[in-house]
Parts: structure tokens; sequence; C-alpha cells
């Protein structure tokens, strides 16, 4: 018997209210318990996935091809109440910035066991204690301390781990991890990364995880979609992305990765000849792009 993927994404396609085109015929599968990584430079749409998953698009941004299913249930064929509460149920989010993720005029306790209690319908009392074991899990020392304190009272690393703390609170069958380490500093980014990696494991937790660093790809997920201007232009096992990258555009993203054997070596930018190709993909794709539904 087939496992039934826990997010699919077919065909979607997304547009500024000008027709541009955000994300383009973008496709990909995570299985139960898979990390799958989204990769490319600032503006590739990785983020944008994020939000289309969770149903948080910008007002700007329309969905006008395709769908996503979430174990099998296709999003656009709910009504808009079914769908916040089939995502509110089954996913979650580790934010980019836990410096301006949580209200500063809120303690962490109410913050983080809102969802708990609105969503899922828990009592106050179950939700705090669920909170404070999943604190105790991401090694905060004193979780009945930090529930009573407001944000500015924590580091950016604490935060960051109240934040992946309330992520998993729930049991989520996915949780969208959006480059949740950029924030930090190196040190602080290497805890973390393994902190995501044992409680998603301990979990059996899918990871859609949103990244422009290809040493976390490398360190975290099983699979990897490489992207440019909103398009998957490759799709790999992360262990075969980096053995043998197909697509000239993976060649040159790993060829401009700094590589610390050698701290004088120049860094080399994405060739012209790469990104004129890339342009020509992009513009052969939009011509012969006709929507489904608009």
């Amino acid at each position: 018997m087939s496992v039934v993927a826990c997010l699919e994404i077919s065909n979607l396609s997304a547009t500024l209210a000008n027709g541009v085109r955000v994300l383009r015929s973008v496709s990909l599968k995570i299985a139960p318990g898979e990390v799958h990584a989204l990769v490319g430079e600032s503006g590739a749409g990785k983020s944008m996935i994020g939000k289309a998953v969770l149903g948080v698009l910008p007002t700007s941004v329309r969905i006008v091809e395709g769908d996503m299913l979430i174990e099998g249930t296709p999003l656009g064929s709910l009504s808009a109440k079914a769908r916040r509460a089939l995502i509110g149920a089954r996913t979650a989010l580790i934010p980019q910035d836990p410096l301006t993720a949580l209200n500063p005029s809120r303690r962490i306790g109410p913050q983080v066991t809102d969802r708990l209690i609105r969503i899922l319908g828990w009592s106050a009392s179950k939700a705090e204690a669920r909170i404070r074991s999943l604190l105790d899990e991401v090694q905060i020392r004193d979780p009945g301390r930090v529930i009573g304190c407001y944000p500015h009272e924590l580091s950016g690393g604490m935060r960051q781990r109240v934040l992946i703390a309330a992520a998993f609170a729930a049991e989520p069958r996915l949780i969208v991890a959006d480059e949740p380490t950029t924030a930090l500093d190196v040190t602080v980014q290497k805890q973390i990364l393994r902190l995501i990696a044992d409680l998603q494991r301990e979990h059996g937790t899918a990871i859609l995880f949103v990244t422009h660093d290809l040493g976390v790809v490398a360190k975290i997920s099983q699979k990897v979609s490489v992207l440019y201007a909103g398009m998957v232009v490759e799709e790999a096992e992360t262990a075969a992305l980096f053995q043998s990258p197909r697509h000239a555009y993976t060649r040159a993203l790993m060829a401009a990765t700094p590589r610390y054997t050698d701290p004088y070596a120049s860094l080399l930018p994405v060739d012209a000849a790469v990104l004129a190709g890339l342009a020509g993909e992009i513009a052969e794709a939009d011509r012969s792009w006709r929507p489904v539904r608009g």
C-alpha cells in the first residue's frame, strides 16, 4: 500500500495583481517524517511556497493554478473555514526572526498556548503543561520562569527555542521552518539546528525547511528542491545533489559557497552564462504557460 504524502504540491503557480508570475508550476512531495529543503537565492520564491502552504500569502499574490494536498486532502476543494481548520490542526511554523515573531506586550505563556486553546480546544492547564514539557525538551532550564517572561527578557536564541517548542507542541504533521537560524549568531545557529533535527526525529514530523544556506541543507534534509525565480530547476535526494548536481545553477550555487579550508579564497559569483540560460528557461516556461483556472 502506498504511503500518502504529508504534503503534495501539484503544478502550483501564483501571480501578482499585474500578472507577473512569482511561482512557476511548482511541484513537490514530502513524505511523512521527511525533511525537504527549499534552497535558492533571495527572491527565489522559497518563503512564498511556505506561505502558500500555510495559507498566509500576501493579498497582492493570487494562486492561479495547481493545488496543495495535506495528507491527501486537497486544500483547493475546502471552504475557507475548513481550510483554516485543517492547516491549523496539522501544520505549524518556525518563523525566521525570533526578535519580531513574538508580541512584545504579552507574556510568553499566553502567546504560545493560544493556538492550543483556540484551534485545538485544549484546556488552559493542559496547554500550559504541554508547553512546559516542550520548553524542557528544547533545553530551557526553568520553563516556569520563562512562561512568565516578556519576550524582551529573553535572548534571541531563547526566543527561537520558545518558538520551536510552540511549533512542535500540538504534534503537527508538517512544520514550515522559514530560515529559522538566519537572525541568530553562528554558535547559536548550530544549537538550534541540532534541536530541530532532534525534535524532528523524536516526533516524526515532516519539515519544509526554507534556507539559502547549502551547509544547512547538507546537515538537516533528506531531499532538496533548488529554486530560481519561482521555478524548481532541480530536485534530488540531498546526498545525490551534492555528489552530482545536474543543473548549471545548482553547480554555480555550490561553487559560490565559501570554503572554510581556504579563508583567503575569493567568492565566486554565479556566472553570467548560467543566469542567461535561466532567463531563457523562464521565458520559455512563461510563453508556453496557460493557467488552468483564473
